[in-house]
């Protein structure tokens, strides 16, 4: 690096340099001299990142350095490449986990999403219809019974379209969604839970199977990351099995701080 480096340590042990000048000027000079390091491969924009976010790492460095011969500017070739080599595999996962949280999502969110709260065009015509059967008879209770038991996606507007089919009061309606909606809330809270959880451990397989295209196959890593997969996976069945089971109000959301209360308990 020219010696540059070596003189502005020579200036910082002898005190005519403090250390925030030391840290400036090395920054400085790895910003300008991109050509004069070992990335100099590396596009302008990726080794601008790179440098900002090797800044707060200097003093690390400085500390770090002990004269055993090699000069300050041999250390620091050494450090910045060593620090390369964390930055690119700290970026690639963190662009591996991205895309493929993203690219999960898109049909998670289609899959997943819950139904919108609204009034088709032709939903009063269809509960007008189911009001009166075959017969002619009143089915008042039976559609009152279907809207209870979707209380979840009836929103006040739709209440207030169909209490007068089912000759009720619109705000007595409401009064029973409510009283509902009260009753179910920690069921419903408990299911949301299980749901987040599932999401989460969805995310970590795709994560874990995007990385392993990435590692080299039979190696020590890719093997210990293909069995976190494969748990993972069994952990996700076993999840989507409890959520999906009768008695799942019962069970507790899946957890990291439940899991470590089982082994300590």
């Amino acid at each position: 690096m020219k010696h540059i480096l070596n003189n502005l340590y020579s200036g910082y042990i002898a005190g005519e340099v403090s250390l925030t000048d030391f840290e400036s000027g090395i920054y400085k000079y790895l910003f300008n001299n991109q050509e004069r390091t070992c990335l100099n491969y590396w596009n302008r924009e990726e080794y601008d990142d790179f440098i900002s976010w090797f800044y707060p790492h200097l003093q690390s460095a400085i500390k770090s350095y002990v004269d055993t011969g090699a000069s300050f500017e041999a250390f620091m070739a050494k450090y910045l490449f060593i620090s390369a080599k964390e930055y690119h595999v700290r970026t690639t996962i963190n662009s591996v986990t991205e895309y493929s949280a993203w690219s999960a999502r898109i049909p998670e969110m289609y899959a997943h999403e819950e139904p919108p709260v609204y009034i088709h065009k032709g939903a009063e015509d269809v509960i007008t219809k189911l009001v009166i059967d075959k017969k002619g008879r009143k089915n008042s209770k039976r559609i009152l019974a279907l809207i209870l038991k979707c209380y979840y996606y009836v929103s006040e507007d739709f209440a207030e379209k169909i209490a007068p089919l089912i000759g009720m009061e619109c705000g007595e309606l409401l009064k029973m969604l409510d009283v509902i909606r009260k009753i179910r809330q920690d069921r419903d809270d408990k299911i949301y839970l299980m749901k987040e959880s599932i999401y989460r451990q969805f995310y970590r397989c795709i994560i874990y199977e995007k990385r392993l295209t990435m590692i080299k196959e039979n190696t020590n890593t890719y093997c210990k990351l293909q069995d976190r997969l494969e748990k993972g996976r069994q952990r996700l069945e076993k999840m989507r099995e409890r959520l999906s089971s009768p008695h799942r109000s019962k069970q507790q959301p899946d957890s990291g701080s439940n899991r470590h209360h089982k082994r300590h308990s």
